[in-house]
């Protein structure tokens, strides 16, 4: 399970890597790469079809990550999952965050016993200064006793 101080671990090692952000301004991907970095996290897109977004240079994968990173945010399609866990791991990454509906047993088997900070079932937009929806969603949470502790 989740605790508070592995998200804040987690967050407090900038700059994030995130695998998944779509070229789509409508798809999720996208929206919480904007929503994030523009609430001021330090983000590093990776999607292997665009050079740039926003202006800021969009890596082709986790392999071509700078070896500084440390923390990755994983938004990719069910079928990815796995392999972007296993270029996470062989990187280095220590703090991986696999976004829900992005999760999968095979993903969640390669990182069993290793010395990662994994965060699973949570949303990102939820823990990273939250507005609108995802506020009300983290307060409805918390009500009934669901957020990390």
């Amino acid at each position: 399970m989740t605790t508070k101080k592995q998200i804040d671990q987690f967050l407090a090692n900038e700059p994030i890597a995130m695998a998944g952000v779509s070229r789509n301004p409508k798809k999720f991907g996208r929206i919480a790469y904007e929503e994030l970095s523009g609430k001021g996290l330090k983000l590093m897109p990776i999607n292997p079809n665009l050079d740039t977004i926003n202006g800021s240079v969009c890596y082709a994968g986790v392999k071509n990550l700078p070896d500084t990173v440390k923390s990755l945010i994983i938004m990719t399609k069910k079928d990815q999952t796995a392999q972007v866990v296993e270029d996470a791991l062989a990187k280095g990454i220590k703090n991986i965050w696999i976004q829900q509906s992005s999760d999968t047993p095979e993903a969640l088997a390669l990182l069993q016993g290793k010395e990662v900070n994994l965060i699973t079932k949570q949303c990102i937009l939820m823990h990273h200064h939250p507005n609108g929806f995802h506020k009300f969603h983290r307060n409805l949470k918390a009500f009934f006793g669901g957020m990390p502790k």
